[in-house]
């Protein structure tokens, strides 16, 4: 049996988390793929490598390729392996949608299906990532840079290696790069990622329960403010919105859209409502529920009063017309007038006793 150290996590057991990530992260639909001239349509295919990297390529040899079939692609230099996860027309779509300008996006080949020592050749250079990446943390460490390597990918003839690092500026590694090269014997290429990219690289579990967003769907990451937060009456505790990435969650921007429209029938919050007594300010809104308490003090909850927005919105018309009502409530007198009328405003009706009817 083996064991696992704390902060040391062996080969072996990185190799089968990568692997094991790999194999769901990024699911497209494709609802074409049932129709036999989808692949006639067009040639291109989307190959995913290492978590969330994809690239697009061309099937010029027309192979019988579906989602999950392993291939061997060009790369520069040498090549690389990769999972078939999307075909036909949708393709085309994706490149669409993740605006890629076709221009200055090289389309390179698929070589050829991978076989039983290409899989070899790729599972081997995969090995030798976590022990790269603990090495070149240490000679980025040495030449006192202020970045962080979050993940080393090989290349799967193991030629080439890709290293994403985090820093908060510009770092000039040109030195680095040629340590790197002279230590490994491969090619070096350094890609910058933000703290919410390395949270979708090597993944996790969120407050929710389930896997992070941005490691199984999430492709474009927009920005997420305080407001998103504000706006749903989120208390704004940075330990609970804030993700695994450190960040703020991206989840905060989902409901947002709904809360501007519910937001949009209530009245501004800087209007305040006049009474005969007092003046109300705002306290706390309820979009959803459409509606506003109001306080007679701006700073602090005092005299407490939860309206609809419809009578907010009512009241705001009278003191526009120079009127202020008694309450902000509704005129219970009123209603307690037509109560007494109709038979239902009277506390003594509970007290009378109902006629027993003999049974037939």
């Amino acid at each position: 049996m083996k064991k696992y150290t704390v902060g040391n996590e062996p080969q072996e057991l990185a190799a089968a988390a990568t692997k094991r990530n790999s194999a769901h992260m990024l699911p497209v639909c494709d609802w074409l793929s049932d129709l036999p001239e989808n692949t006639q349509l067009t040639d291109l295919i989307e190959v995913q490598f290492k978590n969330t990297r994809k690239g697009y390529f061309h099937n010029s040899a027309h192979l019988p390729l579906e989602k999950g079939v392993k291939v061997v692609v060009e790369a520069n230099p040498g090549y690389d392996l990769g999972e078939v996860v999307l075909t036909g027309k949708l393709v085309e779509l994706q490149i669409k949608k993740n605006k890629i300008d076709a221009s200055r996006y090289e389309i390179r080949q698929v070589i050829r299906i991978a076989t039983e020592e290409d899989l070899a050749r790729a599972e081997q250079a995969h090995a030798r990532e976590q022990e790269t990446m603990i090495k070149a943390r240490q000679l980025a460490k040495s030449l006192g840079l202020e970045m962080k390597i979050g993940d080393v990918e090989y290349q799967g003839d193991g030629s080439k290696a890709i290293f994403f690092y985090i820093a908060d500026g510009r770092v000039d590694f040109r030195q680095l790069i040629k340590v790197y090269a002279e230590t490994f014997r491969i090619r070096v290429e350094m890609k910058q990622i933000g703290a919410r990219q390395e949270a979708g690289r090597i993944g996790g579990t969120g407050p929710c329960g389930r896997e992070l967003c941005c490691s199984t769907w999430m492709i474009n990451f927009s920005s997420v403010g305080t407001g998103a937060a504000r706006l749903q009456n989120i208390s704004p505790n940075p330990q609970k919105l804030a993700g695994m990435c450190a960040k703020l969650k991206c989840c905060l921007n989902y409901e947002v859209p709904v809360y501007e429209d519910a937001s949009k029938a209530l009245p501004p919050r800087h209007q305040t409502l006049e009474t005969k007594d007092a003046t109300y300010y705002v306290f706390s809104t309820d979009p959803l529920a459409g509606t506003i308490t109001y306080s007679t003090d701006q700073h602090i909850p005092a005299n407490l009063v939860t309206l609809t927005a419809a009578r907010a919105h009512e009241v705001i018309a009278m003191n526009r017309r120079g009127e202020k009502p008694v309450s902000l409530e509704a005129n219970r007198a009123a209603e307690a007038e037509i109560g007494y009328q109709t038979g239902h405003g009277e506390l003594t009706r509970f007290d009378r006793k109902k006629k027993k009817h003999p049974r037939r």
